[in-house]
């Protein structure tokens, strides 16, 4: 059995018009499936009959002949069309034997992608895509991969962003792809082909989220509790609903950062703080000031605290009153001295 493709393998093949006439996609990633999608669906589709040439079909609603008999189809005035069934997953073991002589004699006209979250890989159809080698897995990205996505998002959408800039905005936005995606899409409506650095993605942000998870760090840094409190309203508010886990999560990872960079600053390790904490050099001086002034200890208990919350709210507890008494027992918890 061949090895499956990654995304950035099958975009060097969308690349280099070097694609095969069937493919899964599969895994947890719906959002770089269906970027990957789209950009197939560009390349090998004239706009002009686009529309007459893709067909999508959820396989919990279309039996296999139906799909089938859409990937015979012959284009319309265009070279190549393409047939898209999602939730694959949902084809019985006699429908997915049905694809099987189709996959053995393919139309070379048409593109069939079979989408699923994850499904049985061993099923009849699965296994013989993987068989053939056009399986590509999509893996929710790692955190060291999020700014090298940036960038080569923005290069795709002709956005000239510099790396730290990209560092800037995912500190901002966390690791939400789709939300990224959305930011970029801005950057490039208000600046379009000038470069872009870490000023304007400050700039965009301030007009576009009156509070960030930083704002709400530094209140919670100076103690003001206050402060604290109308920060996290503010970003309650910007999300609507079931915001508050993002929101926790966002906090998790700068208190995690602050373990970090409390650990550099007993190792005198300052000056590699940047590349150890993954951030632009003026946000790793700022997390360096910020740790300075919690004990390993008191980190250590916040990031418990964190955990704790995020149970409560899973379990269905009210969101407003579990990150009120958070904010509130971080705020009163700081102390200067070491542990």
């Amino acid at each position: 059995m061949s090895y499956d493709l990654s995304p950035e393998a099958i975009i060097r093949h969308l690349d280099n018009h070097n694609l095969a006439p069937f493919y899964l996609f599969y895994g947890p990633s719906e959002f770089l499936k269906e970027t990957v999608l789209a950009k197939l669906k560009k390349l090998v589709l004239d706009p002009a009959t686009a529309e007459l040439n893709y067909q999508s079909f959820y396989a919990d609603e279309a039996g296999a002949e139906q799909v089938i008999e859409a990937a015979r189809s012959l284009p319309f005035m265009s070279d190549h069309r393409v047939v898209v069934v999602r939730r694959a997953e949902a084809f019985s073991r006699s429908d997915q034997e049905k694809f099987l002589p189709y996959l053995d004699s393919p139309v070379e006209s048409t593109y069939l992608i079979f989408l699923t979250v994850e499904g049985n890989l061993r099923h009849p159809l699965f296994s013989r895509i993987r068989k053939y080698g056009t399986a590509v897995r999509f893996l929710a990205l790692k955190e060291t991969q999020v700014i090298t996505w940036l960038l080569a998002t923005a290069r795709d959408m002709g956005i000239n962003i510099s790396r730290e800039a990209c560092a800037y905005l995912r500190q901002i936005v966390g690791d939400r792809l789709m939300e990224l995606h959305g930011e970029l899409q801005k950057l490039a409506t208000r600046y379009g082909s000038r470069r872009i650095g870490v000023e304007q993605v400050q700039e965009m942000a301030t007009k576009t989220r009156p509070y960030s998870v930083f704002e709400l760090m530094d209140h919670l840094s100076e103690k003001d509790c206050k402060k604290a409190l109308e920060a996290l309203h503010r970003l309650l508010d910007q999300g609507g609903k079931n915001s508050a886990l993002p929101i926790l999560g966002m906090l998790n990872r700068q208190f995690r950062l602050l373990w970090k960079a409390r650990h550099l600053t007993k190792g005198g390790a300052q000056k590699q703080a940047p590349s150890a904490l993954g951030v632009p050099p003026f946000l790793a001086r700022k997390l360096l000031v910020q740790a300075g002034r919690w004990s390993e200890v008191q980190l250590r208990d916040f990031l418990e605290s964190l955990c704790l919350a995020d149970s409560r709210l899973k379990s269905g507890s009210q969101e407003n009153v579990i990150l009120d008494h958070l904010v509130i027992s971080l705020c009163k918890g700081y102390a200067g001295e070491d542990a």
